[in-house]
């Protein structure tokens, strides 16, 4: 197996002394001494120029396979990152809420706005609701409510249907609750306090 590259190798002087034995080996044969370091110069170059072939084509065959390696290396790459991506997608769709996107807001700085769970509920419902209870006493009552209902009681009430339903009793009116101002009855100052809120609710 070729270890050096014959491309570099330089011709020998096969005049010299120290290929005298193989000149007179040709001189034997009837050449002379000039004519034996000419032949011996041709058989060299004849050798060397098959050696390199024999080093093109094992120079080939290594570049052929450092090829393949590289591929066989970039293919598995790929495919791990493949089934990484794709267990991430997984993950993703069987965990929406986990990667659900952040919006970056501002910090409100307005204080929150919370009517009644009783007004909320007849919004929601599509019913009449009084401006009462997104005024500042209305809110002032819901406050006071909130403060002593008790989070985990419920009410049986009837829906339309003739089901009935167990519903927080926070969304419920309370009988004992202060009296709900009438629209009609509200100030100007109480108006312009309670429409823009209900309307944010809506």
């Amino acid at each position: 197996m070729l270890q050096e590259d014959p491309n570099e190798a330089v011709l020998p002087d096969f005049t010299s002394d120290e290929y005298q034995p193989a000149r007179q080996q040709l001189v034997q044969d009837g050449l002379d001494d000039g004519q034996a370091a000419h032949t011996l110069a041709s058989l060299w170059t004849l050798e060397n120029n098959a050696a390199k072939e024999r080093w093109a084509l094992r120079q080939q065959r290594l570049e052929n396979l450092k090829q393949q390696q590289e591929q066989e290396e970039e293919d598995c790459l790929q495919l791990a990152k493949d089934e990484e991506e794709a267990a991430r997608l997984e993950e993703r769709k069987k965990y929406k809420n986990k990667y659900a996107p952040v919006k970056h807001m501002k910090i409100p700085s307005d204080p929150s706005i919370i009517p009644a769970a009783y007004a909320i509920r007849k919004l929601k419902a599509g019913e009449f609701c009084e401006l009462h209870y997104f005024t500042n006493r209305g809110l002032d009552d819901t406050k006071e409510a909130v403060a002593v209902t008790e989070p985990d009681v419920l009410m049986l009430l009837p829906e339309s249907n003739g089901s009935h339903t167990w519903i927080p009793a926070a969304t419920v009116k309370d009988p004992k609750a202060a009296a709900v101002t009438k629209d009609e009855n509200l100030s100007w100052e109480q108006f312009l306090e309670a429409v823009p809120r209900m309307i944010t609710m809506m």
